[in-house]
């Protein structure tokens, strides 16, 4: 059953000075099934955060609908998008967002705190998620006290512990060292199952595995598949691929 639809989105913005318009997105059309777990790629201005930007009611499209639970996101009311976002979506930027006066584990909470939810079920959505991203031994430290990777996985178990519908991840690794990274990426491939999630990333290998991968260009989705697809295609996605390798 398909949890988002996505029909004939597009963006136009128009410039502050000049007015001259750029077309961000144009006629981008696709649909994501409950638990996958997506990848958004493409070259720099190719509109990745924008497609991100709208799904997460960040932004407003020129035209299109972006249907999640069958409602129109594109229609929600000003007044009632914090609140959407809050019941639906959770997300994880290269900004960490910690508040330094808070322990790790404080600022972990925060979210649920806000929410009123007890200090029992809190820690008891906690334990098996800071088991899995390695952090337990870290908790009662405060942001100034560890590294920036370590924090960037503070801020996975935050959104996490939110329980969000689906998942937004938008660059979340690329404040991280590649052996902070693969271990996150076994740490999420277990706590991810069954979460609808978005994510880019600057590392291809992060996205390996995600069950579906989209290549967006200014036409829109010019290639959709797993890894192993579009690497057989040998189109843009495969040449980013074998670039990316040959320079490691």
């Amino acid at each position: 059953m398909s949890i988002l639809e996505v029909r004939g989105l597009q963006k136009i913005y128009t410039a502050r000075f000049g007015g001259n318009k750029v077309e961000a997105l144009k006629n981008v059309t696709f649909s994501v099934e409950e638990g996958e777990y997506v990848a958004i790629m493409g070259e720099s201005g190719s509109g990745k955060t924008t497609l991100l930007n709208i799904l997460a009611a960040l932004d407003k499209p020129t035209s299109g609908t972006v249907l999640l639970d069958g409602n129109d996101v594109t229609r929600i009311k000003e007044s009632a998008i914090a609140a959407f976002r809050r019941d639906n979506l959770g997300f994880v930027f290269q900004d960490f967002n910690l508040l330094d006066t808070f322990s790790l584990e404080d600022n972990i909470y925060l979210p649920l705190v806000l929410a009123q939810k007890t200090y029992q079920e809190m820690a008891q959505r906690l334990k098996p998620v800071a088991s899995e991203l390695g952090i337990t031994d870290i908790l009662r430290k405060y942001p100034y006290e560890v590294s920036g990777g370590q924090k960037q996985l503070i801020s996975f178990a935050r959104t996490l512990l939110s329980d969000p519908k689906i998942l937004v991840l938008d660059e979340a690794t690329s404040s991280i060292d590649a052996r902070t990274e693969k271990l996150l990426q076994q740490g999420l491939q277990r706590l991810l199952v069954g979460r609808t999630s978005f994510i880019i990333a600057h590392r291809l290998s992060t996205i390996k595995n995600c069950d579906k991968i989209m290549y967006i260009d200014n036409k829109g989705i010019a290639e959709c598949g797993t890894h192993d697809q579009l690497i057989a295609k040998k189109g843009e996605y495969y040449k980013l691929y074998t670039a990316q390798h040959m320079d490691e």
